[in-house]
């Protein structure tokens, strides 16, 4: 079975460059490969919180490898292969400026998405032009942009830079 998780996440993927990830120091492994000379590994040591019997924290060593993606979820950090992350995350989606206000428009005036991707008129109460009316109608007609707009309603989105 298959369960969809709506949790934010925050997410890097490892280039090698990075010498901390989520606050934790990146440490090179001894075992170097045989091709560049660089580490082949690396890893970050993450303290659990609970106090032990002991009073020694346990350490958690998180290894991973260049082109892997780190994965915080809510306490845990996870890796994650770059095929393995792409089929189980994907990125908010990007829409322009205005169609943005129009879908907050749209979900406060407690609109359906059907509705909504029908372009009603009575909705655009952000817009402040004809144009900017005919810019969100000519966005929403293509119905790869639709199936944008869908994802942006259900998991939020982010808003095109400089637009």
């Amino acid at each position: 079975m298959k369960f969809y998780s709506k949790q934010p996440i925050e997410a890097e993927q490892f280039d090698g460059s990075q010498t901390s990830l989520f606050g934790y120091e990146v440490m090179p492994d001894s075992l170097l490969d045989a091709l560049t000379g660089e580490p082949a590994y690396y890893s970050i040591l993450i303290d659990d919180v609970e106090s032990e019997l002991d009073d020694f924290p346990d350490d958690n060593e998180v290894s991973f490898e260049v082109g892997d993606w780190i994965v915080k979820e809510a306490n845990d950090i996870k890796v994650l292969a770059d095929e393995e992350f792409k089929q189980q995350y994907a990125e908010l989606p990007v829409i322009p400026k205005n169609v943005a206000n129009y879908l907050t428009d749209c979900k406060l005036a407690n609109t359906t998405i059907e509705t909504s991707l029908s372009g009603n008129i009575m909705l655009f109460s952000r817009a402040r032009s004809h144009d900017m009316i005919h810019d969100i109608l000519s966005w929403l007609c293509p119905s790869d942009n639709q199936d944008l707009f869908a994802r942006a309603w259900l998991d939020g989105y982010r808003v095109e830079e400089g637009k």
